[in-house]
């Protein structure tokens, strides 16, 4: 009888074990489901929201898809109150991107109610408020919380959040680090690829306290002729020699310049003559292009005119004349400037072995390559 008593205790025990196994098993499923889906809505999403504004909202395609997956998602949820809650809250950072602020509002407290202090929840709630610098006190108080260690539950998010905020107030250096602590901190690759180019942004503009008023406006993916000539007036003494430090105006800078040949007519790199038409000071500046500013004011500041010609002496003579950059004719007229401008590390190849020289100067980029002459 003992012997029978003790089999059902032993028995009703291992049965005991096995359900509590399979909730377990059932649970964390669940949560590894759950993961994977907002690993999916974080890859439709995030590249929208670095993108911003404008910009984002002409992605329309995108949105619907991204809207599409969301919405799936929220037919499919389950019981989970947290995981509901970031599913509204992703929805509400969506509805920012499609320009409608009060559904995402309301799906913020929606967000906020059914599971208070979600990342996603959060990051909406620090999004809705317009002015960068009470979003950077937002975001400082919620690190507070959160904590400063690399591995802490939304740690990257908000890093994240902060570079975004930083860039917007102009504090660059700080705003390259938040991005570096972000990327490091074991986030979704997406938020890499996506806010990659704002960090590399940033950390080229980290030392531009004290720049002149109006220069920040041309800190820009593509700069015109005017632009280049306005970053060297305000920015350095690289351009004395040519107004002998008297105000003269925009147009006749340019044409002072233009006469000189610090500007090219063409930037063409294949031509074979100059043509006679003179370029307009509203053109976009191409690497080519920088590269031929750049390499004659770099001689000029070195009073040292040979090095104009230094490199097609060097590799476009003879019967086979050569270039050491795969896409840089040997007889270009630009060849000695865009290698010029390659040894002596003011520009580089995109790829270890192409300069594309078709492709547009960034200001920051044209800024530092100037401020590095100058000193």
């Amino acid at each position: 009888m003992k012997r029978h008593f003790l089999f059902l205790l032993l028995a009703a025990a291992f049965f005991s074990s096995c359900v509590s196994m399979k909730g377990d098993v059932s649970l964390n499923s669940q949560k590894g489901q759950a993961q994977k889906n907002i690993e999916e809505i974080e890859t439709a999403v995030i590249p929208l929201e670095a993108a911003g504004g404008a910009q984002a909202r002409g992605k329309q395609n995108e949105i619907a898809a991204a809207r599409q997956i969301i919405t799936k998602k929220e037919k499919e949820a389950s019981a989970d109150a947290e995981y509901s809650g970031m599913l509204l809250a992703w929805s509400g950072r969506l509805a920012i991107i499609e320009g409608k602020y009060s559904d995402a509002q309301r799906l913020y407290r929606q967000s906020s109610a059914a599971s208070a202090g979600n990342v996603p929840s959060i990051i909406l709630g620090i999004r809705l408020e317009g002015d960068p610098t009470k979003r950077l006190e937002l975001i400082e108080k919620e690190l507070s919380i959160v904590g400063r260690r690399s591995n802490a539950v939304g740690f990257g998010e908000l890093q994240i959040e902060r570079g975004v905020s930083l860039t917007e107030v102009s504090r660059f250096a700080e705003a390259a680090g938040a991005f570096d602590a972000a990327f490091s901190s074991g986030i979704n690759g997406v938020y890499k690829e996506s806010y990659g180019d704002l960090r590399n942004r940033a950390w080229e503009l980290r030392n531009t306290s004290g720049m002149a008023a109006g220069t920040m406006n041309m800190m820009q993916e593509r700069i015109t002729w005017s632009d280049c000539i306005a970053i060297a007036r305000n920015e350095t003494q690289l351009l004395r020699f040519i107004s002998g430090g008297k105000d003269i105006g925009e147009a006749e800078f340019f044409n002072r310049l233009l006469d000189r040949a610090f500007i090219p007519y063409t930037q063409d790199i294949n031509i074979n003559e100059w043509p006679k038409t003179k370029p307009d000071k509203s053109e976009f500046v191409t690497r080519a292009g920088a590269a031929w500013f750049i390499w004659h004011l770099y001689a000029e500041s070195r009073a040292d005119k040979s090095l104009l010609s230094r490199y097609s002496a060097r590799y476009a003579t003879g019967a086979n004349p050569r270039s050491p950059i795969t896409d840089i004719p040997p007889l270009s007229p630009f060849f000695d400037s865009i290698l010029g401008c390659v040894e002596t590390e003011n520009l580089s190849l995109m790829d270890g072995r192409n300069f594309r020289p078709a492709q547009f100067i960034r200001g920051s980029e044209m800024l530092a390559v100037l401020k590095k002459i100058d000193n």
